[in-house]
This record gives structure tokens, sequence and C-alpha cells, in this order.
């Protein structure tokens, strides 16, 4: 079977830090509370003129340096996003032109909330082992604080703004990470748990929407929990076993920073030890898509990543999307 390789990633975060402390001055809220329920202590907000584009064009060009490439050498690319530049075009094309990406390449979106990049892997992966396509960019970006309601403090807390990118390659014997396997699923039954309810054509763009703050994230934060505990270690598991591995095999566990309590349970219900769970959420709040393709940079900046290793990524995003995946790190 063909194997596709992660030769290059980026990431990028704007300059903007909005702390705690900060968060205490906009809505009824202080870091003690914060810090209890969700382990966040600031996130990163991209600026009035910055669009979800903006910030995948600095992490696509870190990803393309990483893996000694130009822009020239791209013939797909897929941006995983919730947040996009507007509704058409896709943020893939707009990044193309930005990038300067050949016209002959085939560029666009997949909405999978915060598995947005998984979701984007899954897709590229696809395209280049079938044969149509050797260069990819995948793409995770969001700027969700754009659509947070700052006098929610349930919701408001928990988002930053970031990009992150993934170079995928067939054929290559660089450095990098072999997608092993992935697997994705979803459960739309629970969609109106955490959705944005308005500016789409259920409820197109308005006064009344707007008077209803219906353009802002809503959450059933409980339910979201139970859902995402259960739902990212179970498809870490099935991803393992569709991969000939097994929990032991498992050498870091980078799941979707989304809140410190649902990711000290799945490593609870994987059986893993802190040290193989991989945690920067307290530095950059919930980036929704972005979130894993960051904390994989991290992670192997910080050396907590060596040859041979198994990597298990595992998202939940609105929809109930969920995704696994199995990475195992090449150096040759």
């Amino acid at each position: 079977m063909k194997i596709a390789r992660i030769t290059g990633f980026g990431c990028y975060v704007p300059d903007k830090v909005l702390t705690n402390q900060d968060l205490e001055q906009m809505v009824d809220t202080n870091d003690e509370w914060i810090v209890s329920r969700t382990g966040i202590q600031e996130r990163h907000i991209s600026s009035q003129e910055q669009a979800s584009s903006d910030l995948a064009l600095i992490s696509a060009t870190n990803a393309l340096n990483d893996a000694g490439l130009c822009a020239d050498d791209i013939d797909l690319i897929v941006v995983g996003t919730t947040s996009p530049d507007m509704l058409f075009p896709s943020t893939g094309c707009i990044l193309q032109a930005k990038l300067g990406v050949p016209t002959t390449a085939v560029c666009l979106d997949v909405s999978a909330a915060c598995s947005g990049m998984m979701y984007a892997l899954e897709v590229a992966n696809n395209m280049l082992r079938a044969g149509a396509y050797r260069k990819a960019l995948v793409v995770g970006v969001d700027t969700l604080t754009k659509f947070s309601d700052f006098t929610d403090r349930n919701t408001c807390i928990l988002f930053g703004d970031g990009a992150a990118t993934f170079v995928l390659e067939m054929d290559t014997d660089k450095d990098g990470f072999d997608v092993v396997g992935l697997k994705l699923s979803s459960d739309g039954n629970c969609a109106d748990l955490l959705k944005i309810p308005g500016c789409g054509s259920r409820n197109p763009a308005s006064q009344d929407v707007i008077d209803k703050r219906l353009q802002y994230i809503t959450m059933d934060g409980q339910a979201v929990y139970k859902h995402a505990v259960n739902s990212m270690s179970g498809i870490s598991k099935a991803v393992l076993e569709e991969s000939g591995l097994g929990l032991d095999d498992i050498s870091l566990l980078i799941p979707h920073q989304a809140n410190i309590r649902i990711i000290k349970s799945v490593g609870k219900k994987l059986k893993l030890s802190s040290d193989k769970v991989f945690i920067n959420l307290e530095k950059y709040g919930n980036t929704s898509s972005a979130s894993v393709g960051i904390a994989l940079r991290e992670a192997f900046d910080t050396n907590r990543i060596k040859h041979g290793d198994n990597i298990v990524m595992t998202t939940f995003g609105a929809g109930f999307t969920t995704a696994g995946g199995v990475l195992r790190y090449i150096k040759n």
C-alpha cells in the first residue's frame, strides 16, 4: 500500500495575546475560574484586518520552507476551516493566489470544525495515494475569536486563532511523518449542541439575527465534554487496531487542544501516562482545526519525537466530527 509522508510543517499564531486577566475586564470571569475549568491561560487573537487566509499564508510558507519546496511544486491544497474568509470562493483558492501556486492545482475547503485539519489530511492522503497528485498542502486554520460572543463567559474564554500546514508528498526519502492510518466519523444528530446558528442559509444575515446574537458560537458544554472524551478515545483505539498497533505502541498522543479536562480524561481512557500526552493549550486556547498541527510542531521542536515513534492524533468538533490518525516519524 502506498504511504504518503508529511515532509514539512509550519504554523502561525497572531501577535496579539488575550490573557485571562484581560478577560476579567471584559466579562464576569477570573483567571482561577478559567484555568480550573479549561487549563487555558492565554490565547492569540487575529486583528480586524487578518482573515483566515492571512494566517494560512504564513503557516504554509513556513511549511514549504521546511520541506525545501516552493509554491510551483504544489498541485493540491486542502484547507480545513470553519471560519473561511467568505462563503465563496474557498479559502483554498484564496491561499493558492497568495502563495502563487500554479493554476493547474486543485484547491478546496473541508468543513469539519475542530476536526478540519484531520479531515483535510484524509482527503489529501487519499488523493495522493490514488496517483492523481504528488505534492499537497494540508492546512488547518481558524479565526473563531471573530465568532465568539464576548458577553458569554462560557464560550469566549475558550478560543484562540491560529494556522498550521503540512506538506504531504508521495515517494520521497525525506525525513518526515508517514501517514500510517486515518479514521473519521461524525454524528450529525448532535449538530445543535455546538453551532453558529446565524448567517447561513437557515438564518441569513439580518438585523434580527444580530439582535439575537445568532452570529456567535453556542455550545452545550456538558454534552460536548461527554461526547468528546468517548469519541476521541474510541477512535484512537480504532485507528490503532486498523494500523496493526495497540495502546502500548503509542509514543505520544497529540489530542485536540480544547479543554484540559477532556485531554486528561482521554489519556486516562487510553491508559497513557501524563508524559505521553502532549498539552500546549495553556498558551493558545482552542485554535480549532489548527490545534493538532500546532501541537505536532511544538512536540517536534521540543524533542518529544524521535525516529520510529508512533504519534496518535485525535480530534473532535462540531457536527460531532471525530478523527484519529497514526503518524510514524522516519529520520533517514
